[in-house]
């Protein structure tokens, strides 16, 4: 639902920015075409703590396998083995469950690094 949406954008802004409410400059949240994601309700909240909501084309099998391939790993690795008792204890641990996923888990796509991993060796080799 829309309140849960909006329960994870405010604890992804609270995770990775402190207790700040509204992140430093605009950042994309992509999303899929779901209801809770679209809602006009949703919408103004994302703008409110400077997230720019944008969603996956339509039609579009590209990208939304990407958002697709993502969210079942999320709920294969991350989700099955979590408790959530309630939408705020679901809430922190998908933020932490985040933080694992893009500093620590292995890609095969990126040679077996995490996403961070992955950016910090991009970085390294164009200052060389």
């Amino acid at each position: 639902s829309g309140d849960i949406v909006r329960d994870v954008m405010l604890a992804a802004v609270e995770n990775r920015f402190g207790n700040e409410l509204h992140t430093p400059s605009e950042i994309e949240w992509l999303s899929d075409n779901g209801s809770g994601y679209t809602a006009d309700d949703t919408r103004r909240f994302a703008a409110a703590i400077g997230l720019k909501p944008l969603t996956t084309p339509v039609c579009s099998p590209q990208s939304n396998g990407m958002a697709e391939s993502f969210v079942k790993t999320m709920k294969r690795d991350y989700v099955a083995f979590m408790p959530k008792p309630d939408a705020a204890t679901a809430a922190r641990n998908l933020a932490i469950a985040f933080e694992h996923y893009n500093e620590k888990h292995p890609h095969s796509a990126l040679k077996y690094r995490s996403p961070r991993e992955f950016r910090r060796s991009m970085e390294s080799a164009t200052l060389v």
